[in-house]
């Protein structure tokens, strides 16, 4: 739940023409004292209903009970039977020099998803720290999050100072203990401040409690913080959240989260590419607007041509509008009880858009409490990681230093949130400016060619070192699925790298091309009811899992597990010979290039069975996986 406490504070409305307004989120351990600050704030800036504060005092004398200021943010009764703030509460107020979003964010440990949502939205940070505790693992936690969201505005309040006797030294040795840790993240404090909330040391004024300190308060440190870039002055991006007909318009809807726009302005529709002009802005009742619309407006727009748009599609305009890529790099913070390993399946959300991805790579992983870092380790719950991603289907993102409003994402399994954070990169599509790409379908619908081959399509996957045997078990599988009435297709590594892939070489980046271009045909052809058969090398797991990703469902990976001594003895293209003597680039080590896959479909060892046992044991897989009908009532059961 959001607790905007917005409309009771008299004195604190939304925005102030003319002023500045940042956001900033406040976050530390459970019972540092987050609400009690928020309260004194709320106090001394005037920010409270006339009457609020004399209120809450006789309700506490009623109850028997001394008044404490956290309760000002106890609107909720779960929050006061258990004593902690469970969900993010935003509150507005005003100080001299800004309009000021304060974001409470929770700090126990089983809330950090929330923590995300409120840290996501700030300009800068309040990092709360009780001066008894210390820095503790969660302080450090809260840190690197900060650091992860790309918040780089950063306030330490030393919280609780009368509890160490208003120790100066106490309170040096934790601003030198949690400034190393920041700037370690490259983060520099841009204060650090002690306060007792409860008696208002350090909150407002300067007190004699502590007169050793003569640096800034809380409020003036508030006041130090540069909003962000305002949402005008960003490139055009307004994600789609629906498209309504009425009479014979079509309206896209959905609201500006940067930049602005008008009508006659010329668009394009991200991932997709399509070009349009908007036509009309419209208002309800059904009346044109014709004017300018800017950032955090909600608007409906007609265009002057049809297209096929999409909740979730990125509208932007031309020569400024957000990428469409198939593959991402992001720092996460990683909240599932399964560590986050490479190879994994995952769900990724940015804005309103979804994909099915396949994590890659895991380039480093970081226990945020230790600042341990691991190259290619799975990152475990609660610890931060940089990653790969690779997309099913396209999707339109920016970065975050580019714009924060389309550079943030989302990661779920099994329908929960299991992480979320920056994009780092994109990775361009390949296409040099905005087209209009119509898809053709085929004429003939999957259950017509399910009918007749009695099988759906596929794309069969064989992998494994030269000389396994893929290629001669992709023939003799592809020669009884034709005898049996089936639509088998063989597509051979290097007979596509003499046709089709004859342009590309043997670095990594040729060798995934490759790749991206037979699984592509391979797809194309499952789609159309074949069952497409690869037989290729593939040695990159990362190139495997694209494969997978573009075929979606339809992809089974075949391992061709045969010993490297067999396969060296046998290797009929000569691939370890050529290899040796340095003449194929790609291999220059074999079985140590190659990267066995962790799971697949099926493994076979062919110097362990027969080609005739090795096809049997393919076409059980198949039939166990509703791939080919064993017989007319399965037939009928599957189309």
């Amino acid at each position: 739940m959001n607790m905007l406490v917005a409309h009771p504070l008299a004195v604190a409305p939304a925005a102030t023409a003319g002023r500045p307004q940042v956001r900033i989120v406040i976050v530390g351990h459970v019972d540092h004292g987050k609400s009690t600050l928020i309260g004194r704030l709320l106090h001394e800036t005037g920010s409270l209903p006339d009457g609020k504060f004399e209120t809450l005092k006789a309700v506490s004398e009623r109850r028997g009970m001394p008044f404490e200021w956290s309760f000002l943010l106890d609107s909720l009764q779960t929050e006061r039977d258990q004593g902690i703030t469970i969900d993010t509460t935003q509150i507005r107020f005003r100080t001299e020099a800004r309009d000021v979003v304060l974001i409470d964010a929770p700090g126990h440990a089983e809330f950090l998803r929330n923590m995300i949502t409120g840290a996501s939205q700030a300009d800068g940070a309040l990092l709360m720290i009780d001066a008894h505790e210390g820095v503790r693992d969660q302080t450090r936690r809260h840190g690197y999050l900060l650091h992860l969201l790309g918040v780089k505005q950063v306030a330490v309040i030393v919280n609780k100072m009368d509890r160490v006797e208003y120790s100066e030294a106490r309170f040096r040795e934790i601003s030198d203990e949690i400034s190393a840790h920041l700037t370690g993240l490259g983060v520099t404090p841009a204060a650090i401040v002690p306060i007792s909330a409860r008696e208002g040391d350090g909150v407002t004024e300067r007190t004699a409690a502590i007169g050793w300190y003569d640096g800034v308060t809380v409020a003036e440190a508030i006041d130090r913080f540069t909003p962000a870039r305002a949402p005008d002055q960003l490139p055009l991006r307004l994600p789609v959240q629906a498209v309504y007909k009425f009479d014979d318009r079509r309206i896209v809807a959905g609201r500006i989260e940067s930049g602005q726009l008008e009508p006659g302005d010329e668009i394009v529709v991200m991932p997709a590419g399509k070009i349009a002009r908007v036509r009309s802005i419209e208002s309800w009742p059904a009346t044109p607007v014709n004017e300018t619309r800017g950032a955090g407006r909600s608007i409906g727009i007609t265009l002057d041509r049809e297209l096929f748009i999409e909740r979730g599609d990125i509208i932007g305009h031309i020569g400024s509008a957000p990428r469409d890529t198939r593959r991402i790099r992001a720092r996460i913070f990683w909240l599932h009880d399964t560590p986050l390993a490479a190879g994994a399946s995952i769900l990724v959300r940015l804005g309103a858009k979804e994909s099915r991805a396949v994590v890659v790579a895991i380039e480093k992983a970081v226990d945020p409490g230790e600042l341990a870092s691991s190259e290619g380790a799975a990152i475990g719950r609660n610890h931060v990681g940089e990653i790969d991603i690779s997309l099913a289907q396209p999707l339109a993102a920016d970065a975050h230093t580019d714009n924060p409003r389309t550079g943030r994402l989302v990661i779920e399994v099994k329908g929960r949130i299991a992480g979320g954070g920056l994009v780092l990169s994109v990775e361009a599509g390949r296409r040099a400016a905005p087209v209009d790409i119509v898809p053709v379908e085929s004429a003939l619908r999957p259950e017509e060619r399910a009918a007749r081959y009695r099988h759906h399509g596929a794309v069969l996957w064989f992998t494994g070192l030269p000389g396994a045997g893929k290629s001669t078990l992709a023939r003799a599988l592809e020669r009884r699925l034709f005898e049996n009435g089936g639509s088998p297709v063989l597509l051979d590594g290097d007979t596509l790298r003499a046709g089709l892939n004859g342009d590309l070489g043997f670095s990594a980046r040729d060798r995934a091309e490759n790749i991206r271009r037979l699984a592509e045909v391979a797809t194309h052809l499952a789609r159309n009811g074949h069952i497409a058969i690869v037989a290729a090398v593939s040695p990159a797991l990362e190139d495997r899992a694209a494969a997978r990703r573009i075929a979606g469902t339809a992809f089974r990976e075949i391992y061709v597990s045969t010993p490297a001594e067999v396969c060296e003895e046998r290797d009929p293209k000569g691939h370890y010979a050529k290899a040796r003597a340095g003449q194929l680039k790609g291999f220059t080590g074999i079985g140590n290039d190659y990267e066995a896959p962790p799971a697949s479909e099926l493994t076979i060892d062919t110097s362990a069975s027969d080609i005739g046992e090795a096809v049997d044991t393919i076409q059980e897989m198949l039939l166990g996986s509703a791939i080919l009908f064993s017989d007319l009532a399965d037939l009928a059961a599957n189309i």
